[in-house]
């Protein structure tokens, strides 16, 4: 089952048809409120708005754990995920779709990982979304009214705050296409739960780097987001009716903890041993 994770501009979707609200109780605390089972064109599919119904989680108080496991409970197994973001590149102009392969992590104080408490484990994150997804995705992009990119790279801040000019500058010149403030740690621990991610960014604003045009304010984005929602669920109709072969051959069971725990499942307590059973599943 498809599992859509909607970042800001994309809380709701006014197609979406709502069939059942879900628990939202992990062994990680409460996840995101409103997460839902619905219908979108035609097939069931999870749906958390990341911040919440009424935008009230900043980047940073996202339960990234709590909406990763709640997700893979409730029947998950793959992840699309929309966000909005800010061009580093002339290329990438707002309203455009970004769909990257790599990611810079720039976060500084956020819980990213199912381990600690006496589990270890080191997941790899070397090819951080499902490439089978994206290419998937490149094909029906060719279908959309509006201009896709891929192959890029996101960097990930902690926001609340947008990027000052010297680190826009200096994004720019790690080789970043884009820049979010909640990707990470949200495809780290999708991998960790075994969950193929794939993220489909839109894009509000140039950030601070480009002066030939005014600076990011909030008002800026809100109007372009509300644009590019329509464009989202848009996509979100053709994704999610991929075919069952491309879905199989895009899970990541085998990538997630499942092989990358040090710890010896006999040395864990009884509760990691009731919930890891959810996320190696």
């Amino acid at each position: 089952m498809w599992a859509i994770i909607g970042g800001s501009g994309f809380e709701k979707f006014d197609e979406f048809k709502a069939l059942e609200n879900l628990d939202r109780s992990t062994p990680f605390g409460m996840c995101s409120e409103g997460i839902k089972k619905g219908i979108v064109a035609g097939k069931e599919v999870l749906f958390l708005p990341r911040h919440g119904l009424h935008h009230d989680l900043s980047p940073s108080e996202v339960n990234y754990r709590a909406n990763i496991f709640a997700l893979k409970k409730h029947g998950a197994r793959q992840i699309l995920a929309f966000s909005a973001v800010g061009s580093l590149q002339n290329e990438l102009p707002p309203g455009d779709m970004v769909v990257p392969s790599q990611y810079i992590n720039f976060t500084k104080n956020r819980v990213s990982t199912f381990s600690g408490d006496g589990l270890v484990s080191h997941t790899s994150l070397a090819v951080p979304v499902s490439l089978k997804l994206v290419e998937a995705t490149k094909e029906v992009a060719q279908q959309m009214s509006f201009r896709c990119h891929f192959d890029k790279i996101s960097l990930v801040v902690e926001g609340p705050y947008f990027s000052t000019k010297a680190e826009s500058h200096l994004f720019r010149a790690w080789g970043a296409d884009i820049i979010g403030m909640t990707a990470f740690p949200e495809y780290a621990l999708a991998r960790e739960a075994g969950l193929a991610f794939l993220p489909c960014s839109f894009v509000t604003d140039y950030d601070c780097w480009k002066d030939d045009i005014p600076h990011v304010t909030v008002q800026e984005v809100m109007e372009t987001m509300k644009k590019n929602n329509l464009k989202a669920f848009e996509i979100a109709k053709k994704i999610v009716q991929f075919d069952d072969s491309i879905l199989l051959s895009a899970r990541e069971t085998e990538n997630g903890l499942k092989n990358s725990m040090m710890t010896p499942s006999e040395k864990l307590s009884a509760e990691q041993k009731k919930w890891i059973q959810t996320l190696i599943s």
